[in-house]
Protein backbone atom coordinates (compact mmCIF):
# COMPACT_ATOMS: atom_id res chain seq x y z
CA UNK A 1 0.00 0.00 0.00
CA UNK A 2 1.46 3.30 -1.36
CA UNK A 3 2.05 6.11 1.81
CA UNK A 4 2.11 9.75 0.27
CA UNK A 5 4.10 12.11 2.86
CA UNK A 6 2.65 12.31 6.59
CA UNK A 7 1.65 15.84 7.61
CA UNK A 8 2.52 16.12 11.30
CA UNK A 9 2.14 20.13 12.46
CA UNK A 10 2.01 23.23 10.82
CA UNK A 11 6.07 23.77 11.67
CA UNK A 12 6.94 20.30 9.60
CA UNK A 13 4.86 21.03 6.77
CA UNK A 14 3.56 24.80 6.20
CA UNK A 15 1.09 23.89 3.77
CA UNK A 16 -0.84 21.82 6.72
CA UNK A 17 -2.96 24.65 8.10
CA UNK A 18 -4.23 22.75 11.52
CA UNK A 19 -5.92 25.72 13.24
CA UNK A 20 -7.84 27.95 10.70
CA UNK A 21 -7.45 31.66 11.31
CA UNK A 22 -9.04 32.33 14.51
CA UNK A 23 -11.14 35.39 13.42
CA UNK A 24 -11.89 33.81 9.87
CA UNK A 25 -13.65 31.15 12.34
CA UNK A 26 -15.27 33.52 14.71
CA UNK A 27 -16.51 35.60 11.74
CA UNK A 28 -17.99 32.19 10.21
CA UNK A 29 -19.54 31.01 13.67
CA UNK A 30 -20.88 34.24 14.23
CA UNK A 31 -23.50 33.31 11.45
CA UNK A 32 -25.09 30.41 13.24
CA UNK A 33 -27.89 31.39 15.64
CA UNK A 34 -27.28 30.62 19.49
CA UNK A 35 -27.41 32.26 22.40
CA UNK A 36 -25.13 34.32 24.23
CA UNK A 37 -24.46 31.92 26.93
CA UNK A 38 -23.95 28.95 24.40
CA UNK A 39 -22.03 26.18 25.04
CA UNK A 40 -18.98 25.38 22.71
CA UNK A 41 -17.76 21.92 21.02
CA UNK A 42 -14.18 21.65 19.85
CA UNK A 43 -13.79 19.63 16.89
CA UNK A 44 -10.50 18.34 15.33
CA UNK A 45 -9.09 16.88 12.28
CA UNK A 46 -9.40 13.73 11.05
CA UNK A 47 -5.69 14.11 9.34
CA UNK A 48 -3.95 14.34 12.56
CA UNK A 49 -6.07 14.68 15.62
CA UNK A 50 -5.42 18.23 16.18
CA UNK A 51 -8.02 20.57 17.05
CA UNK A 52 -9.86 22.61 14.68
CA UNK A 53 -12.52 25.02 15.62
CA UNK A 54 -14.88 25.67 18.93
CA UNK A 55 -18.10 25.41 17.50
CA UNK A 56 -20.96 27.20 19.76
CA UNK A 57 -23.79 25.26 19.90
CA UNK A 58 -27.63 26.04 19.90
CA UNK A 59 -30.77 25.14 21.92
CA UNK A 60 -33.63 24.15 20.53
CA UNK A 61 -35.10 27.51 21.59
CA UNK A 62 -32.20 29.13 19.44
CA UNK A 63 -34.14 26.56 17.05
CA UNK A 64 -37.36 28.39 17.55
CA UNK A 65 -35.54 31.70 17.47
CA UNK A 66 -34.07 30.42 14.21
CA UNK A 67 -37.43 29.47 12.37
CA UNK A 68 -39.35 32.39 13.09
CA UNK A 69 -36.81 34.84 11.76
CA UNK A 70 -36.71 32.79 8.26
CA UNK A 71 -40.19 32.60 8.44
CA UNK A 72 -40.66 36.03 9.06
CA UNK A 73 -37.87 37.06 5.32
CA UNK A 74 -39.45 34.29 3.17
CA UNK A 75 -42.73 35.93 1.90
CA UNK A 76 -40.20 38.43 0.51
CA UNK A 77 -37.73 36.15 -0.93
CA UNK A 78 -41.12 34.17 -2.39
CA UNK A 79 -42.15 37.57 -3.87
CA UNK A 80 -39.28 37.66 -6.33
CA UNK A 81 -39.82 35.85 -9.23
CA UNK A 82 -38.11 32.40 -10.02
CA UNK A 83 -35.30 34.20 -12.34
CA UNK A 84 -34.47 37.08 -9.39
CA UNK A 85 -33.86 33.98 -7.15
CA UNK A 86 -32.01 32.17 -9.95
CA UNK A 87 -30.00 34.63 -10.44
CA UNK A 88 -28.58 34.62 -6.45
CA UNK A 89 -27.57 30.93 -7.37
CA UNK A 90 -25.54 31.61 -10.96
CA UNK A 91 -23.89 34.81 -8.54
CA UNK A 92 -22.95 31.41 -6.19
CA UNK A 93 -21.54 29.42 -9.15
CA UNK A 94 -19.46 32.03 -10.07
CA UNK A 95 -18.11 32.91 -6.45
CA UNK A 96 -17.58 29.05 -5.18
CA UNK A 97 -15.37 28.61 -8.45
CA UNK A 98 -13.46 31.44 -7.86
CA UNK A 99 -13.04 30.71 -4.71
CA UNK A 100 -12.85 27.06 -4.71
CA UNK A 101 -9.02 26.71 -2.74
CA UNK A 102 -11.03 28.18 0.44
CA UNK A 103 -13.55 26.01 1.16
CA UNK A 104 -11.18 23.12 -0.61
CA UNK A 105 -8.84 23.31 2.26
CA UNK A 106 -12.09 23.68 5.16
CA UNK A 107 -13.68 20.18 3.82
CA UNK A 108 -10.67 18.38 3.92
CA UNK A 109 -9.63 19.59 7.01
CA UNK A 110 -12.88 18.31 8.14
CA UNK A 111 -13.19 15.30 7.20
CA UNK A 112 -9.83 14.14 6.14
CA UNK A 113 -10.75 13.03 2.44
CA UNK A 114 -8.54 13.44 -0.62
CA UNK A 115 -8.43 16.93 -2.53
CA UNK A 116 -9.79 15.12 -5.06
CA UNK A 117 -13.07 14.01 -3.52
CA UNK A 118 -13.67 17.81 -1.86
CA UNK A 119 -13.20 18.80 -5.47
CA UNK A 120 -15.78 16.75 -6.81
CA UNK A 121 -18.17 18.35 -4.27
CA UNK A 122 -17.37 21.82 -5.35
CA UNK A 123 -18.06 20.61 -9.09
CA UNK A 124 -21.30 18.63 -8.32
CA UNK A 125 -22.56 22.12 -6.71
CA UNK A 126 -21.24 24.24 -9.68
CA UNK A 127 -23.38 21.69 -11.99
CA UNK A 128 -26.65 22.35 -10.17
CA UNK A 129 -26.55 25.81 -9.70
CA UNK A 130 -26.29 26.25 -13.34
CA UNK A 131 -28.76 23.85 -14.11
CA UNK A 132 -31.51 25.05 -11.53
CA UNK A 133 -30.90 28.50 -12.13
CA UNK A 134 -31.34 27.61 -15.99
CA UNK A 135 -33.71 25.40 -15.59
CA UNK A 136 -36.04 25.84 -12.85
CA UNK A 137 -37.33 29.13 -13.25
CA UNK A 138 -39.49 27.03 -15.93
CA UNK A 139 -40.16 24.00 -14.05
CA UNK A 140 -41.61 26.45 -11.46
CA UNK A 141 -43.98 28.23 -13.89
CA UNK A 142 -47.58 28.04 -14.06
CA UNK A 143 -48.99 25.51 -15.94
CA UNK A 144 -52.38 24.80 -18.12
CA UNK A 145 -54.41 22.19 -18.71
CA UNK A 146 -58.27 21.29 -20.60
CA UNK A 147 -60.99 21.62 -18.06
CA UNK A 148 -64.15 19.47 -17.53
CA UNK A 149 -66.00 21.10 -20.19
CA UNK A 150 -63.83 21.77 -23.11
CA UNK A 151 -62.53 25.30 -24.29
CA UNK A 152 -64.74 26.62 -21.88
CA UNK A 153 -63.16 25.31 -18.77
CA UNK A 154 -59.27 26.18 -18.21
CA UNK A 155 -57.22 24.77 -15.15
CA UNK A 156 -53.85 26.57 -14.51
CA UNK A 157 -51.79 24.78 -11.99
CA UNK A 158 -49.83 26.88 -9.32
CA UNK A 159 -46.39 25.97 -7.46
CA UNK A 160 -46.75 27.55 -4.26
CA UNK A 161 -43.49 27.42 -2.03
CA UNK A 162 -43.69 25.28 0.75
CA UNK A 163 -42.49 27.96 3.55
CA UNK A 164 -39.73 27.10 5.69
CA UNK A 165 -37.55 24.10 4.62
CA UNK A 166 -35.44 21.88 7.16
CA UNK A 167 -32.40 20.78 6.38
CA UNK A 168 -30.15 18.02 8.66
CA UNK A 169 -26.69 17.23 6.87
CA UNK A 170 -24.36 14.50 7.48
CA UNK A 171 -20.74 15.17 7.67
CA UNK A 172 -19.46 12.77 4.59
CA UNK A 173 -20.22 15.40 1.55
CA UNK A 174 -20.62 18.74 3.91
CA UNK A 175 -21.26 20.82 0.84
CA UNK A 176 -23.25 19.10 -1.13
CA UNK A 177 -25.39 17.22 0.89
CA UNK A 178 -26.14 20.84 2.35
CA UNK A 179 -26.31 22.97 -0.35
CA UNK A 180 -27.61 20.24 -2.81
CA UNK A 181 -30.94 20.61 -0.68
CA UNK A 182 -30.91 24.20 0.43
CA UNK A 183 -30.69 25.51 -3.63
CA UNK A 184 -33.46 23.77 -4.82
CA UNK A 185 -35.50 25.34 -2.00
CA UNK A 186 -33.94 28.59 -1.94
CA UNK A 187 -35.24 28.41 -5.83
CA UNK A 188 -39.09 27.47 -5.21
CA UNK A 189 -39.23 30.71 -2.86
CA UNK A 190 -38.62 28.77 0.67
CA UNK A 191 -36.96 29.81 3.76
CA UNK A 192 -34.55 27.08 4.98
CA UNK A 193 -33.01 26.52 8.62
CA UNK A 194 -30.26 24.03 8.12
CA UNK A 195 -28.43 21.86 10.93
CA UNK A 196 -24.93 20.48 9.76
CA UNK A 197 -23.12 18.05 11.57
CA UNK A 198 -20.72 19.45 14.34
CA UNK A 199 -17.72 17.88 12.93
CA UNK A 200 -18.49 19.61 9.00
CA UNK A 201 -20.25 23.27 10.51
CA UNK A 202 -17.36 25.34 8.87
CA UNK A 203 -18.33 24.09 5.56
CA UNK A 204 -21.87 25.12 5.95
CA UNK A 205 -20.80 28.27 7.71
CA UNK A 206 -18.45 29.52 5.00
CA UNK A 207 -20.99 28.23 2.63
CA UNK A 208 -23.79 30.56 3.87
CA UNK A 209 -21.49 33.29 3.83
CA UNK A 210 -20.77 32.67 -0.02
CA UNK A 211 -24.62 32.68 -0.34
CA UNK A 212 -25.11 36.00 1.30
CA UNK A 213 -21.92 37.55 -0.74
CA UNK A 214 -23.87 36.08 -3.94
CA UNK A 215 -26.98 38.16 -2.72
CA UNK A 216 -29.55 36.30 -0.67
CA UNK A 217 -31.52 38.56 1.44
CA UNK A 218 -30.72 38.49 5.30
CA UNK A 219 -32.75 35.91 7.53
CA UNK A 220 -33.86 33.68 4.44
CA UNK A 221 -30.90 31.17 5.31
CA UNK A 222 -30.46 30.27 9.01
CA UNK A 223 -27.96 27.98 10.50
CA UNK A 224 -28.08 26.08 13.83
CA UNK A 225 -25.47 23.57 15.53
CA UNK A 226 -25.94 20.92 17.62
CA UNK A 227 -26.87 17.56 18.19
CA UNK A 228 -29.10 15.19 16.21
CA UNK A 229 -31.93 14.28 18.64
CA UNK A 230 -32.02 17.24 20.97
CA UNK A 231 -31.50 20.17 17.93
CA UNK A 232 -32.30 18.27 15.23
CA UNK A 233 -35.38 17.09 16.55
CA UNK A 234 -36.84 20.68 16.96
CA UNK A 235 -35.98 21.30 13.39
CA UNK A 236 -38.28 18.74 12.74
CA UNK A 237 -41.04 19.82 15.03
CA UNK A 238 -40.66 23.49 13.71
CA UNK A 239 -40.46 23.20 9.68
CA UNK A 240 -42.61 22.91 6.93
CA UNK A 241 -41.00 20.29 5.01
CA UNK A 242 -37.57 18.30 5.75
CA UNK A 243 -34.69 17.09 4.20
CA UNK A 244 -32.82 14.74 5.97
CA UNK A 245 -29.78 12.73 4.50
CA UNK A 246 -28.33 9.96 6.96
CA UNK A 247 -28.68 6.70 8.56
CA UNK A 248 -31.64 3.79 7.51
CA UNK A 249 -32.36 3.76 11.71
CA UNK A 250 -32.66 7.75 12.40
CA UNK A 251 -34.34 8.09 9.10
CA UNK A 252 -36.87 6.48 10.22
CA UNK A 253 -36.74 8.48 13.47
CA UNK A 254 -37.44 11.27 11.33
CA UNK A 255 -39.71 9.91 9.06
CA UNK A 256 -42.25 9.30 11.99
CA UNK A 257 -41.36 12.46 13.57
CA UNK A 258 -42.86 14.01 10.22
CA UNK A 259 -45.78 11.70 9.62
CA UNK A 260 -47.00 12.73 13.23
CA UNK A 261 -47.14 16.69 12.55
CA UNK A 262 -48.24 15.83 8.72
CA UNK A 263 -45.36 17.28 6.62
CA UNK A 264 -43.48 16.44 4.09
CA UNK A 265 -40.12 14.46 4.29
CA UNK A 266 -37.10 13.80 1.82
CA UNK A 267 -35.41 10.71 3.28
CA UNK A 268 -31.74 9.82 1.74
CA UNK A 269 -30.60 7.08 3.86
CA UNK A 270 -28.55 4.06 3.84
CA UNK A 271 -27.18 1.53 1.05
CA UNK A 272 -25.67 -1.41 0.64
CA UNK A 273 -24.91 -1.23 -3.20
CA UNK A 274 -24.11 -3.92 -5.53
CA UNK A 275 -22.22 -3.51 -8.86
CA UNK A 276 -21.96 -6.56 -11.17
CA UNK A 277 -19.45 -7.77 -13.78
CA UNK A 278 -21.25 -9.80 -16.41
CA UNK A 279 -18.74 -12.37 -18.40
CA UNK A 280 -18.58 -9.88 -21.50
CA UNK A 281 -17.69 -7.12 -19.59
CA UNK A 282 -14.12 -4.94 -20.28
CA UNK A 283 -12.12 -6.18 -17.41
CA UNK A 284 -9.80 -3.28 -17.31
CA UNK A 285 -12.62 -0.50 -17.76
CA UNK A 286 -14.22 -1.66 -15.12
CA UNK A 287 -11.83 -2.32 -12.60
CA UNK A 288 -10.84 1.06 -12.89
CA UNK A 289 -14.00 2.84 -12.49
CA UNK A 290 -14.96 0.43 -9.68
CA UNK A 291 -11.73 1.53 -7.29
CA UNK A 292 -13.65 4.80 -7.80
CA UNK A 293 -16.58 3.66 -7.17
CA UNK A 294 -15.74 1.23 -4.02
CA UNK A 295 -13.36 3.88 -2.34
CA UNK A 296 -13.84 7.17 -2.93
CA UNK A 297 -14.66 9.55 0.05
CA UNK A 298 -12.82 6.58 1.97
CA UNK A 299 -15.48 4.32 1.31
CA UNK A 300 -17.79 7.00 3.25
CA UNK A 301 -20.27 7.48 0.32
CA UNK A 302 -23.84 6.17 1.11
CA UNK A 303 -24.03 5.61 -3.34
CA UNK A 304 -20.64 3.29 -2.79
CA UNK A 305 -19.95 0.08 -3.90
CA UNK A 306 -20.10 -2.43 -1.13
CA UNK A 307 -20.19 -5.83 -2.69
CA UNK A 308 -18.77 -6.82 -6.36
CA UNK A 309 -20.57 -9.39 -7.72
CA UNK A 310 -18.72 -11.17 -10.60
CA UNK A 311 -19.36 -13.82 -12.85
CA UNK A 312 -17.42 -16.86 -12.56
CA UNK A 313 -16.29 -16.57 -15.61
CA UNK A 314 -14.28 -13.33 -15.14
CA UNK A 315 -14.03 -13.37 -11.91
CA UNK A 316 -10.29 -14.05 -11.14
CA UNK A 317 -9.63 -11.87 -14.20
CA UNK A 318 -11.15 -9.11 -12.92
CA UNK A 319 -9.80 -9.44 -9.72
CA UNK A 320 -6.14 -10.00 -10.65
CA UNK A 321 -6.66 -5.96 -12.10
CA UNK A 322 -8.77 -4.73 -9.18
CA UNK A 323 -6.78 -5.71 -6.66
CA UNK A 324 -3.82 -4.72 -8.28
CA UNK A 325 -4.97 -0.99 -8.62
CA UNK A 326 -6.70 -0.96 -5.21
CA UNK A 327 -2.84 -1.85 -4.01
CA UNK A 328 -1.20 0.99 -5.28
CA UNK A 329 -3.68 3.39 -3.81
CA UNK A 330 -1.78 6.13 -2.39
CA UNK A 331 -3.23 6.94 1.26
CA UNK A 332 -2.21 10.56 2.41
CA UNK A 333 -2.82 13.36 4.88
CA UNK A 334 -1.54 16.47 2.60
CA UNK A 335 -3.95 19.53 1.84
CA UNK A 336 -2.93 18.92 -2.08
CA UNK A 337 -3.83 16.15 -4.97
CA UNK A 338 -0.87 14.01 -4.51
CA UNK A 339 -3.84 11.18 -2.56
CA UNK A 340 -6.14 8.79 -3.86
CA UNK A 341 -7.85 7.57 0.34
CA UNK A 342 -8.11 10.12 3.19
CA UNK A 343 -8.52 9.62 6.81
CA UNK A 344 -11.40 8.48 7.77
CA UNK A 345 -14.01 11.14 9.61
CA UNK A 346 -14.30 9.99 13.11
CA UNK A 347 -12.42 7.34 15.71
CA UNK A 348 -16.55 5.73 15.75
CA UNK A 349 -15.90 5.40 12.26
CA UNK A 350 -12.42 3.98 12.58
CA UNK A 351 -13.42 1.60 15.12
CA UNK A 352 -16.56 0.31 13.67
CA UNK A 353 -14.63 -0.59 10.16
CA UNK A 354 -12.02 -2.56 12.01
CA UNK A 355 -14.79 -4.14 13.99
CA UNK A 356 -16.53 -5.16 10.46
CA UNK A 357 -13.05 -6.57 8.66
CA UNK A 358 -12.09 -8.23 11.98
CA UNK A 359 -15.60 -9.96 12.40
CA UNK A 360 -15.52 -10.71 8.29
CA UNK A 361 -11.88 -12.76 9.40
CA UNK A 362 -13.67 -14.36 12.16
CA UNK A 363 -16.27 -15.73 10.00
CA UNK A 364 -13.66 -17.26 7.72
CA UNK A 365 -13.25 -13.96 5.01
CA UNK A 366 -9.83 -13.91 2.66
CA UNK A 367 -8.09 -10.53 2.63
CA UNK A 368 -7.08 -9.86 -0.59
CA UNK A 369 -6.22 -6.13 0.06
CA UNK A 370 -5.73 -3.82 3.19
CA UNK A 371 -7.09 -4.77 6.16
CA UNK A 372 -5.38 -3.05 8.76
CA UNK A 373 -5.29 0.59 9.84
CA UNK A 374 -2.52 3.19 9.39
CA UNK A 375 -1.64 4.87 12.72
CA UNK A 376 1.64 5.88 11.01
CA UNK A 377 -0.09 8.47 8.68
CA UNK A 378 -2.74 9.68 10.62
CA UNK A 379 -4.95 8.31 13.97
CA UNK A 380 -8.07 7.42 11.49
CA UNK A 381 -6.69 6.37 8.39
CA UNK A 382 -7.81 2.70 7.04
CA UNK A 383 -6.15 0.58 4.20
CA UNK A 384 -8.91 0.09 1.15
CA UNK A 385 -9.39 -3.32 1.89
CA UNK A 386 -10.94 -5.99 -0.35
CA UNK A 387 -12.72 -8.79 1.23
CA UNK A 388 -13.28 -12.47 -0.56
CA UNK A 389 -15.96 -15.21 0.91
CA UNK A 390 -17.94 -13.38 2.75
CA UNK A 391 -19.94 -15.63 5.12
CA UNK A 392 -23.46 -14.71 5.66
CA UNK A 393 -23.29 -14.67 9.34
CA UNK A 394 -20.28 -12.02 8.86
CA UNK A 395 -21.69 -7.99 10.04
CA UNK A 396 -20.41 -6.59 6.52
CA UNK A 397 -22.61 -8.89 4.61
CA UNK A 398 -25.97 -7.27 5.02
CA UNK A 399 -25.05 -4.64 7.11
CA UNK A 400 -23.39 -0.62 5.48
CA UNK A 401 -19.65 -0.86 6.74
CA UNK A 402 -19.50 2.92 4.84
CA UNK A 403 -15.93 2.34 4.80
CA UNK A 404 -13.20 1.62 2.62
CA UNK A 405 -14.11 -1.93 2.76
CA UNK A 406 -15.31 -4.37 -0.41
CA UNK A 407 -16.60 -7.77 -0.32
CA UNK A 408 -16.28 -10.13 -3.06
CA UNK A 409 -19.07 -12.35 -4.65
CA UNK A 410 -19.07 -14.93 -7.29
CA UNK A 411 -22.19 -15.98 -9.16
CA UNK A 412 -22.95 -17.91 -12.44
CA UNK A 413 -25.94 -16.24 -14.32
CA UNK A 414 -27.19 -13.01 -15.01
CA UNK A 415 -30.26 -14.02 -12.44
CA UNK A 416 -28.44 -15.17 -9.44
CA UNK A 417 -26.36 -12.02 -9.38
CA UNK A 418 -29.71 -10.02 -9.50
CA UNK A 419 -30.59 -12.00 -6.58
CA UNK A 420 -27.67 -11.41 -4.77
CA UNK A 421 -27.63 -7.45 -5.71
CA UNK A 422 -31.11 -7.01 -4.92
CA UNK A 423 -31.03 -8.75 -1.35
CA UNK A 424 -31.61 -6.97 1.92
CA UNK A 425 -33.85 -3.92 2.49
CA UNK A 426 -31.56 -1.35 0.79
CA UNK A 427 -31.63 0.31 -2.40
CA UNK A 428 -30.24 3.17 -3.02
CA UNK A 429 -27.23 2.86 -5.82
CA UNK A 430 -25.99 0.02 -8.04
CA UNK A 431 -24.03 -0.78 -11.53
CA UNK A 432 -23.56 -2.95 -14.26
CA UNK A 433 -20.41 -4.19 -16.37
CA UNK A 434 -21.24 -5.51 -19.65
CA UNK A 435 -20.64 -4.87 -23.35
CA UNK A 436 -23.60 -5.13 -24.30
CA UNK A 437 -25.09 -2.26 -23.42
CA UNK A 438 -29.07 -3.82 -24.77
CA UNK A 439 -28.16 -6.73 -21.96
CA UNK A 440 -26.56 -3.58 -19.64
CA UNK A 441 -29.96 -1.68 -19.85
CA UNK A 442 -32.14 -4.78 -19.64
CA UNK A 443 -30.07 -6.04 -16.03
CA UNK A 444 -30.19 -2.08 -15.07
CA UNK A 445 -34.41 -2.03 -15.11
CA UNK A 446 -34.26 -4.99 -13.00
CA UNK A 447 -31.97 -3.75 -9.82
CA UNK A 448 -34.10 -2.42 -7.26
CA UNK A 449 -32.25 0.95 -6.72
CA UNK A 450 -32.94 4.55 -7.29
CA UNK A 451 -30.05 4.90 -9.68
CA UNK A 452 -27.94 1.91 -11.49
CA UNK A 453 -25.28 2.95 -13.91
CA UNK A 454 -24.08 1.00 -16.86
CA UNK A 455 -20.45 0.56 -17.45
CA UNK A 456 -19.64 3.31 -15.19
CA UNK A 457 -19.29 4.81 -11.46
CA UNK A 458 -21.48 6.72 -9.60
CA UNK A 459 -20.62 9.73 -11.12
CA UNK A 460 -22.94 8.89 -14.13
CA UNK A 461 -26.10 9.00 -12.23
CA UNK A 462 -24.91 11.50 -9.68
CA UNK A 463 -23.62 13.51 -12.24
CA UNK A 464 -26.62 13.88 -14.05
CA UNK A 465 -28.04 17.02 -12.81
CA UNK A 466 -31.75 16.82 -14.85
CA UNK A 467 -32.31 13.19 -13.63
CA UNK A 468 -33.69 12.27 -10.22
CA UNK A 469 -31.87 10.49 -7.88
CA UNK A 470 -32.98 8.83 -4.65
CA UNK A 471 -33.56 5.52 -3.15
CA UNK A 472 -36.22 2.71 -2.94
CA UNK A 473 -37.04 0.69 -0.23
CA UNK A 474 -35.29 1.02 3.41
CA UNK A 475 -32.63 3.58 1.35
CA UNK A 476 -34.88 6.29 0.89
CA UNK A 477 -38.14 8.55 0.08
CA UNK A 478 -38.29 11.56 -2.33
CA UNK A 479 -35.61 12.67 -4.93
CA UNK A 480 -33.11 15.12 -4.98
CA UNK A 481 -31.92 16.86 -8.99
CA UNK A 482 -33.94 17.31 -11.94
CA UNK A 483 -37.98 18.07 -11.81
CA UNK A 484 -38.93 16.29 -8.93
CA UNK A 485 -35.89 17.41 -6.89
CA UNK A 486 -37.21 20.85 -7.48
CA UNK A 487 -41.29 19.85 -6.94
CA UNK A 488 -40.57 18.40 -3.41
CA UNK A 489 -40.27 22.18 -2.08
CA UNK A 490 -43.46 22.69 -3.60
CA UNK A 491 -47.33 22.91 -2.94
CA UNK A 492 -49.45 22.92 -6.20
CA UNK A 493 -52.48 24.51 -6.15
CA UNK A 494 -54.96 24.16 -9.03
CA UNK A 495 -56.86 26.96 -9.96
CA UNK A 496 -60.09 26.29 -12.49
CA UNK A 497 -61.53 29.33 -14.37
CA UNK A 498 -65.00 28.74 -16.48
CA UNK A 499 -66.13 31.12 -18.87
CA UNK A 500 -69.40 32.12 -20.65
CA UNK A 501 -71.20 29.88 -19.11
CA UNK A 502 -70.77 27.26 -16.27
CA UNK A 503 -72.04 23.45 -15.32
CA UNK A 504 -75.58 25.04 -14.23
CA UNK A 505 -76.73 24.59 -17.59
CA UNK A 506 -76.27 20.61 -17.38
CA UNK A 507 -77.65 20.50 -13.66
CA UNK A 508 -80.55 22.64 -14.62
CA UNK A 509 -81.46 19.46 -16.85
CA UNK A 510 -82.51 17.73 -13.23
CA UNK A 511 -80.54 14.74 -11.98
CA UNK A 512 -82.19 12.35 -13.84
CA UNK A 513 -81.11 13.70 -17.16
CA UNK A 514 -77.87 15.40 -16.23
CA UNK A 515 -76.84 12.12 -15.32
CA UNK A 516 -77.82 10.25 -19.21
CA UNK A 517 -76.47 13.59 -21.24
CA UNK A 518 -73.39 13.44 -19.49
CA UNK A 519 -73.19 9.39 -19.50
CA UNK A 520 -73.64 10.35 -22.96
CA UNK A 521 -71.06 12.51 -23.22
CA UNK A 522 -68.30 10.46 -21.65
CA UNK A 523 -69.27 7.10 -24.50
CA UNK A 524 -68.60 9.49 -27.20
CA UNK A 525 -65.33 11.25 -26.06
CA UNK A 526 -64.59 7.40 -25.58
CA UNK A 527 -65.35 6.35 -28.82
CA UNK A 528 -64.19 9.89 -30.92
CA UNK A 529 -60.50 9.77 -28.63
CA UNK A 530 -61.31 13.29 -28.06
CA UNK A 531 -58.94 14.66 -25.41
CA UNK A 532 -61.50 15.42 -22.46
CA UNK A 533 -61.02 16.58 -20.16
Amino acid sequence: MSTERTVADPESDPTATWALDPGRVRGLTSRAVVGDDAAHVTTVTPLSGAPLAALPQSTPRDVTRAVAQARAAQPGWAARTPRHRAAVLLRLHDLLLDRQSEILDIVQLETGKTRLSAYEEVADIALNCRWLARRGPKILSDRTYRGIVPVLTQVTQVQHPKGVVGVIAPWNFPLVLSLGDIMPALLAGNAVVVKPDNQTALTMLWAADLLATAGLPDGVLQVVLGDGPGVGGAVVDAVDHICFTGSTPTGRVVGRQAGERLISASLELGGKNGAYVADDADLDRAAEALVRDCFNNTGQQCIGIERLVLHEAVAEAFLDRFVDRVRRLRLSAALDFSGDIGALTSAAQLAKITAHVENAVEHGAVVLAGGRPRPDIGPWFFEPTVLDRVSPEATCYAGETFGPVVSVYRVSSDAEALALVNEGEMGLNGAVWTSNLHRGRRLARQVVAGTVSVNEAYLTTWGSSAAPMGGRRASGVGRRHGREGILRFTESQSVAVQRVMGMGVLYGQGPERFAKTFTLLLKAARATRFPWP
